[in-house]
């Protein structure tokens, strides 16, 4: 039996907000590719984090 996904699922959204805090820290300290680099990590850890939580 396949389960269908929920569509309130916000995990998936740590990501993207990753991405641009992270990218907002690179102009801010001029390193743009090490900033998104640290935004992707901690986007993927939220996500984790976030999944497991919901597990719960």
């Amino acid at each position: 039996m396949v389960k269908k996904k929920k569509k309130d699922d916000i995990a998936g959204l740590f990501i993207p907000a990753g991405i641009f805090v992270g990218m907002g820290f690179g102009f801010l300290f001029n390193n743009l590719v090490a900033g998104l680099f640290i935004g992707l990590g901690a986007g993927f850890i939220l996500m984790a984090l976030a999944k497991l939580r919901k597990k719960k």
